[in-house]
């Protein structure tokens, strides 16, 4: 029975051709990178690197802003998603990939001025989205980054 191939074996054979190699991150609904949980720099870029297509640019950009702005920040990759804080006071930032957008959430954003464009479900939680040819206010969003960064953080 030479050159036959088992029913088992092709079916070891397609579930291998699925899974992504190890170099393809695994894109979650909405295109959001799953990455593992984890405190520091590394994570969070390894989630920036990972960014489908012109969002990690905005991903690159966002993280230099607010490390520039708060060089102090605290960093970490929790449920899929960057989080910026002040180490012992909470997290004031997170950021999310959604298909069309870059989510930016201030989770006091309700108590900046002027307030972040979005709305949210949560009281105190306002959103920034970004879409591909945004032009970034960078210099406003410094400001929010700034302000949120002094106010008490969320646990998460």
């Amino acid at each position: 029975m030479a050159g036959k191939t088992s029913k088992t074996q092709v079916t070891l054979t397609r579930k291998a051709a699925a899974k992504p190699s190890a170099a393809e991150p695994i894109l979650l609904s909405g295109g959001n990178p799953q990455i593992a949980k984890g405190c520091g720099e590394a994570p969070v870029q390894a989630y920036i690197a990972v960014m489908p297509g012109w969002k990690s640019g905005v991903g690159r950009r966002l993280d230099a802003l607010i490390t520039r702005t708060v060089p102090n920040v605290h960093k970490a990759v929790k449920w899929n998603s960057p989080f910026y804080g002040i180490e012992g006071q909470g997290w004031f930032l997170g950021i999310h990939c959604f298909t069309k957008y870059v989510k930016v959430a201030f989770f006091r954003g309700a108590l900046l001025q002027p307030l972040p464009p979005g709305h949210s479900k949560q009281k105190e939680v306002r959103y920034l989205d970004i879409r591909e040819d945004d032009d970034i206010d960078e210099a406003q969003l410094a400001v929010w980054v700034e302000q949120a960064s002094q106010l008490p953080g969320v646990r998460i």
